[in-house]
Parts: C-alpha cells; structure tokens; sequence
C-alpha cells in the first residue's frame, strides 16, 4: 500500500478532513495547489527557487530590521475592572456557538471536528 493511501486511511480515521480531502484529491490525479509566486520589489515575478529564498531572507530582514519610531505613542492604559460574566452558559448558547463554528479547520483539543458536533444539534 502506498504512502497516500495510508496518510487517507490514517486521517480518515483520525477524523481530518481536511487531509483526507487533500490526500483524496492527490490520489485523483487531479491535485494542483496553487503556490503564488514569489515577486521582486518592481513586482516582477521570480520562478527562480534560489532568488525566491532570497527574496524571502531580505523582505523578512526590511520587515524586521526598521528603526524604532522617534516619538514613541502615549497610549494610556484602560481600566482593568471590567464586568464579567461568570454565570454558567445555556444550553441555547452552546448551541449558538457550535452552529456559527466554521468546517474544514482543525480540530480543538477534544479531536471532535465541527463537522461532528454540528450533526448532532
């Protein structure tokens, strides 16, 4: 067996839909991702892989190496005693929340797909 059928089989079982999906698609043959390339600073695209790095290492270095403002902002701290309401959830908000959950993201911690608990409401 192959190595897209059993990351298929394994997802399918772990519940990732998104990677059945994606390893469905591949064994299909029908499998294009699309990558969005890379361009220079007068905007013309590099299909180069090497000038692509490159491009990456100095757009991160002018990103991250600017100088620090010369005025710094005066931002006033809030006030920090804010209500908050620590009454246990209804039933109709749990409710609410599940069914404006988005399909097709990752599952939270409980591995429980939103696809799988929007079935059961």
């Amino acid at each position: 067996m192959g190595y897209l059928e059993t990351t298929s089989e394994n997802a399918a079982r772990e519940g990732n839909m998104r990677k059945l999906y994606d390893t469905t698609k591949r064994l299909k043959g029908k499998y294009d991702k699309q990558e969005r390339p890379v361009k220079d600073k007068e905007g013309k695209a590099i299909t180069e892989f090497q000038e692509q790095g490159s491009r990456w290492v100095q757009h991160s270095k002018e990103l991250l190496n600017r100088p620090a403002p010369l005025n710094s902002p005066d931002i006033e701290a809030l006030h920090t005693d804010m209500p908050i309401d620590v009454t246990p959830s209804t039933i109709e908000e749990i409710r609410m929340a599940i069914r404006h959950m988005k399909n097709g993201k990752a599952a939270q911690p409980d591995n429980i797909p939103a696809e799988a608990l929007k079935s059961d409401i």
